[in-house]
């Protein structure tokens, strides 16, 4: 079985999500995940309709607006931005919406946050794969702002998504959380880190952590879910620089997981 390759939307910030479904056809790649934020495109589920008619470039998934900063896009509500993300997945025929945990300071949606994903996901059939994210270090310790922890293993899901830039932040180990999350890993944002306590989506290859062994992996057991380009090329100098980056980690992908 092939795994699809495709590009996150934010791999593109400050562009929008238009240049991201451009550089997807030129460069070869499988699809798009949308992020939703503050770009107005990416709210608009017409809108990114058209960008995927227009490219010939599909939607994987849909990356709900649950950052710090897109916590007024679509609603005030994290559970209607969740809801939303799953409708909007359902108009483009994407099969996967990506969720972080809830913030600590989100109790009312923390307590019913696993039986709100299991629900949607039953009634809709879009797999709502819960990301593992990484804390904050300060004066020496680390705090999580993440209910009840970094790790979307503690609670269990149907359903993860394994961000290696966060395994990167956190200072955990990629291959021991893939294995946590088992069969239900359906979803992969290949980045890479250096072990700086921030997000640092790297190129893959040019950090430390397990990328090419965790594409090699995938291949090997048939995974049957989606890898996605999440790297970081908000340096980048001109559009050639920012594709120059973009070919080199679908390169990467491709290459390791035998393709």
């Amino acid at each position: 079985m092939t795994v699809r390759v495709g590009v996150s939307t934010a791999s593109v910030w400050p562009q929008t999500a238009t240049t991201a479904f451009e550089l997807a056809a030129t460069l070869g790649y499988d699809g798009v995940e949308v992020m939703v934020w503050a770009d107005p495109i990416s709210q608009d589920p017409a809108a990114l309709r058209r960008r995927s008619r227009q490219y010939g470039v599909p939607v994987m998934a849909v990356h709900a607006p649950c950052l710090l900063i897109t916590q007024r896009v679509w609603s005030p509500r994290p559970e209607e931005r969740l809801r939303r993300s799953v409708q909007a997945a359902q108009d483009l025929d994407a099969p996967t919406v990506v969720i972080h945990p809830p913030f600590r300071w989100q109790r009312k949606y923390a307590e019913g946050f696993a039986d709100l994903v299991s629900s949607l996901e039953e009634s809709s059939g879009v797999a709502i794969a819960v990301e593992n994210m990484f804390p904050v270090r300060r004066w020496g310790g680390q705090v999580s702002a993440f209910d009840p922890s970094i790790d979307p293993t503690d609670v269990g899901y149907r359903n993860y998504t394994l961000d290696l830039s966060h395994t990167s932040a956190a200072g955990a180990d990629a291959v021991a959380l893939r294995s946590r999350m088992g069969a239900g890993l359906t979803h992969v944002h290949l980045a890479d880190g250096t072990g700086l306590p921030k997000d640092e989506h790297l190129v893959p290859g040019r950090g430390n952590q397990p990328c090419a062994a965790l594409c090699e992996s995938l291949s090997r057991d048939g995974f049957a879910g989606q890898v996605v380009l999440e790297i970081n090329t908000r340096r980048a100098r001109t559009a050639a620089e920012r594709a120059k980056d973009l070919a080199e980690s679908l390169l990467f992908a491709r290459l390791h997981l035998g393709q």
